[in-house]
């Protein structure tokens, strides 16, 4: 432990001088990159709140300039090798370093941080928003605990552990061995091409420590009932003796209601719906209170929606929003950066994408085997966009049989014990922690086969973890009968019906993928892909709406969703609807808007 302290130190040392030269860091490689990845500061990287359903005033961003250093696995680093730009992965531009991690390695970072006088007499949290995949945290050389899972926010406390004055120092190891293992990791691979991408390891998201008294508030979910107009709000605290959970639901700044109580049932006067197209929220206020005085206050929001199923005049499964039958259309959306790989380069890009998907009129998004920062959901809430949210894939379809086409003939994949047990972890800890958001409307577990077991257990285990939301239970994948909700067929490139279940929603999980290659815009510019190529926006927008024509036939005959392969371009898939730097937008926007709004009206 003194050896580990000694090495800090120097390390401290290294660190403050080699930020004082404030210009050490740059992109790493020479790929294209979007405009806010040109505009980085490695001084001013991602420092909004990390947690706009739950935020409290006062909080420090630890994102910036660390070191780093990669090892063997089983050893520690003599040395660090140079600085990394967090919360962007490794093999990222933005990081500034630009290599992988190998199967046998691990990387580590490390940096220094003060605690705010203003703190003292606190509990200190230490919070990541995501770290792929095993993070092990040290404060002051003792370590703070330990973290498993590439998708979801954890924390410490390190109160325990700081320094009685003077500065501190943070070290992470990061494990991570990508689609060599159990873990979910999505579509990251160690030898990228075609539909599978970079691999994306350690720290991706924002890292922040804030104070809490000794009773405060850990987390709260919002469940609404719009046939009662009410909505109850479950509060998870720590609270002492004397201390009170208040709750507080307000309308433009206006307090509309309040109870006393960790759940508490409010009633919502004049209840305002959220849709797409009028994305109401309502701010909620969570305080410990103790002798009338608030010691701690946390400011979030809920809405008043419900996802639902109804059969129609014709037999069809329809997805109804607040009970009125909505036909639900939008991309397929990976979630990639050239520059930032899993993270985007700003707040700002981080929304970009949500907001041209509404412009061009679609209503949803579905999530592709990633999960996003809670601000990309936050987004989506306030700014009214569906999202159906997939389970990042432990594995592809090697290993087992994968028949898309009937039902009871694909084979389950042969994940082990131990990757089934991964598996339950990380998809309840998924839903756990974004089911308050109130754009989630499907839950989907697995895709195409990649990786899927047990169909109906993991449907039953996610309907316990949220009842509320309806479950594609295997978007394009092996159909078993279960007692999932939706029925997701994939047909590349047009749609096709060829199969259909009276007893489940039916829809078209993936079709499309026109591809269109743009030239200075490419990933790879010698090596591109798609499910079928053009070579203008003109023939590409033609089959586009043929394609569009053709859905509209199979709505009648039962479709209730339909999802266009893709949002952008990704690495060498060039069939998107944007390039993968985001500079173009490949179709005229007023001519696409017009075709998808006819799509989602063919069904009203």
């Amino acid at each position: 432990m003194k050896r580990h302290n000694l090495f800090t130190a120097v390390v401290s040392v290294l660190f403050l001088a080699s930020c004082s030269s404030g210009n050490s860091w740059a992109p790493a490689g020479d790929r294209i990159m979007t405009r806010w990845g040109e505009e980085t500061d490695p001084g001013n990287v991602l420092q909004e709140y990390p947690r706009p359903q739950m935020t409290r005033d006062r909080w420090e961003n630890l994102n910036g300039l660390w070191e780093y250093a990669v090892t063997a696995s089983d050893s520690e680093p003599d040395g660090m090798d140079g600085q990394i730009l967090v919360p962007f992965a490794i093999e990222s531009a933005l990081s500034g370093v630009g290599r992988s991690i190998e199967e046998d390695e691990v990387l580590w970072y490390e940096r220094q941080f003060s605690v705010p006088k203003d703190w003292n007499g606190s509990r200190i949290m230490l919070n990541f928003g995501a770290v792929d995949w095993k993070a092990e945290v040290y404060v002051n050389g003792q370590k703070a605990g330990e973290h498993t899972g590439g998708y979801t926010p954890f924390s410490f406390d390190i109160t325990d552990l700081l320094a009685r004055r003077g500065r501190n120092s943070l070290r992470v190891k990061v494990s991570d061995r990508t689609d060599n293992w159990f873990q979910a990791r999505g579509k990251q691979v160690s030898e990228p091409g075609g539909i599978w991408y970079t691999s994306v390891t350690g720290i991706w998201q924002t890292v922040w420590m804030e104070p809490v008294p000794e009773s405060h508030v850990r987390s709260y979910h919002a469940q609404a009932d719009i046939d009662a107009s009410v909505v109850t709000i479950s509060v998870d605290a720590v609270l002492s003796e004397d201390d009170a959970c208040e709750v507080v639901l307000l309308e433009n700044g206006n307090v509309i209601n309040k109870g006393r109580g960790t759940e508490v049932t409010l009633d919502v006067p004049q209840m305002r719906l959220w849709t797409p197209d009028s994305p109401q929220l309502y701010d909620i206020e969570v305080n410990i209170v103790r002798d009338g005085i608030i010691i701690d206050h946390v400011d979030g929001y809920a809405a008043m929606r419900e996802i639902s199923c109804k059969t129609d005049a014709d037999g069809h499964k329809r997805m109804c929003l607040n009970g009125e039958p909505l036909f639900q259309y939008g991309p397929l959306d990976q979630g990639w950066w050239p520059d930032g790989l899993y993270t985007a380069p700003s707040d700002e890009a981080l929304a970009f994408d949500i907001r041209k998907t509404k412009d061009f009129g679609f209503n949803l998004i579905r999530k592709h085997v990633k999960v996003e920062p809670a601000r990309w959901y936050w987004h989506c809430d306030r700014i009214g966009m569906l999202v159906w949210q997939d389970m990042p894939c432990i594995t592809d379809s090697r290993g087992n049989v994968w028949d898309n086409r009937t039902y009871e003939n694909g084979t389950d994949s042969p994940v082990t014990a131990e990757g089934k047990a991964n598996f339950y972890k990380e998809w309840s800890e998924i839903i756990d922690a974004f089911k308050s958001f109130p754009c989630i409307v499907v839950w989907v577990p697995f895709n195409e086969a990649w990786g899927q077991f047990d169909t109906e257990q993991v449907v039953q285990f996610t309907r316990e973890h949220d009842p509320t939301r309806l479950i594609n239970y295997a978007s394009g994948g092996n159909f078993v009968r279960c007692s999932g909700d939706i029925l997701d067929l994939h047909n590349y490139p047009h749609p096709e019906m060829y199969l259909y279940d009276k007893d489940y929603i039916n829809v078209l999980g993936e079709y499309g993928g026109i591809g269109w290659p743009v030239e200075g815009h490419l990933w790879q510019p010698d090596s591109n892909w798609g499910y079928v190529q053009f070579k203008s926006a003109d023939d590409v927008l033609g089959t586009y709406e043929t394609y569009a024509e053709q859905l509209i036939g199979l709505v009648s005959k039962g479709f209730a969703a339909a999802i266009y392969t893709q949002t952008t371009d990704v690495e060498v898939e060039v069939n998107g609807l944007m390039t993968y730097d985001r500079k173009v937008i490949k179709l005229d926007e007023e001519r696409l808007r017009a075709i998808n709004t006819k799509v989602i009206e063919s069904m009203r």
